[in-house]
């Protein structure tokens, strides 16, 4: 009797996965989709591409963004620090111009967000909501005032590093090398500015931070933080995703982590997959000292997709993260056009509701859905305007 209950229940559960499963359009249609991520400025807006008409290249349009179901969407503005050791705060600043630009050529499709209240009236209207995340702390220059500038202008979020420590804070991808203990973190600066964007209502985004510089911020800040692009160092160990320690110091924070979709964050075998497939593709003339952008844009349709992560190890990161934060603290940051290899079948930002079908077939509620996928986000966005 209690085996055939125990049967029965199962069944039901797996007719009601399946039910949603098959509705999950319309139940991704209906939700606030938030894209905490995405680097479209730098890889098509600044060099002139218009993204209010569909693209051959990269993964992000406004066509594919509304297809994809994206509510409100994230423009990174970033540069190269070896690249721009001076005058990187007229970079950002050319970059936001450029947004803007794009913004008034597609004004029946898009406005620009600079408060939670702008983005709940340009929703109203059906527009995309457009907000500013400035990653990389470079592009103040140290200045506090430029800092300043840059909020007005309607940057959201600050990334502190990008991938090269700054005067006054240290990133991941230089932690996890040789760096002197005493060097690593926040100086006396780096907590001025911290508390500053506190002041501002001005999210510290903690992606690419080094560990150090992530412990010291949640010591300084009096308000939640945000890791905007990473994922799980236990399921995939790079320097750019978060240990269970720092999770749990997230937590308490009552911070937000965004799930990237780069497969090399997602899968710790995509680099060694890739140049194997490369390897073979190529062959004798096979250079593999080129970097893994480079090795996978060579690559065939076909290789590519053979090469990317399955779409169950972005979902397995989505598991993980609600496990060791709760579900109020998980969102989505996709760094599209910031990466060249998103799971399969993820490819570019109309594949969106395919994320929430996953998430459905793996038994997760509506309400819990609507969370990861905006809510969440939108209330850390929130609680630092307060």
């Amino acid at each position: 009797m209690i085996k055939n209950l125990l049967l029965t229940g199962l069944c039901l559960l797996t007719l009601n996965r399946m039910t949603y499963s098959q509705e999950y359009k319309q139940i991704h249609a209906d939700m606030i989709v938030v894209d905490g991520h995405n680097d479209v400025i730098y890889e098509s807006i600044f060099g002139g591409k218009d993204i209010g008409q569909r693209l051959s290249t990269g993964a992000t349009d406004i066509p594919r963004l509304k297809e994809g179901g994206v509510d409100v969407q994230v423009f990174a503005v970033w540069s190269d620090d070896t690249k721009w050791k001076t005058g990187a705060f007229e970079h950002a600043n050319a970059q936001i111009d450029a947004l803007e630009k794009m913004i008034a050529t597609n004004a029946e499709a898009i406005a620009l967000a600079k408060s939670t209240a702008d983005i709940e009236a340009i929703l109203k209207t059906g527009k995309i909501a457009a907000i500013i995340g400035v990653e990389g702390g470079n592009m103040i220059e140290g200045s506090i005032d430029n800092l300043i500038t840059l909020h007005k202008r309607g940057a959201k979020y600050l990334t502190l590093t990008w991938n090269y420590n700054v005067p006054w804070a240290s990133c991941a991808a230089m932690e996890s090398g040789k760096m002197d203990s005493k060097a690593k973190g926040l100086t006396d600066h780096g907590k001025a500015i911290i508390r500053k964007m506190n002041e501002l209502g001005m999210l510290v985004d903690l992606s690419h931070g080094g560990e150090q510089t992530f412990y010291d911020v949640l010591a300084v800040s009096s308000k939640p933080i945000l890791v905007s692009h990473s994922n799980a160092y236990r399921l995939c160990p790079h320097f750019r995703n978060l240990k269970d320690e720092q999770l749990e110091a997230l937590k308490k924070n009552g911070g937000v982590i965004g799930v990237n979709f780069y497969s090399g964050f997602l899968d710790p075998a995509y680099e060694t997959r890739l140049k194997k497939i490369y390897k073979k593709q190529v062959g004798k003339d096979a250079d593999m000292t080129k970097s893994t952008w480079s090795m996978y844009d060579q690559l065939s349709k076909e290789a590519k997709y053979e090469v990317d992560a399955p779409l169950s190890k972005l979902l397995d990161h989505i598991d993980y993260l609600v496990k060791k934060v709760g579900i109020e603290h998980v969102a989505v940051g996709s760094d599209f056009d910031g990466i060249e290899s998103a799971p399969q079948d993820m490819e570019d930002v109309s594949k969106f509701p395919l994320l929430t079908k996953g998430l459905l077939e793996r038994g997760y509620k509506k309400a819990d859905i609507a969370k990861i996928m905006g809510q969440n986000f939108l209330r850390i966005l929130k609680e630092n305007e307060g």
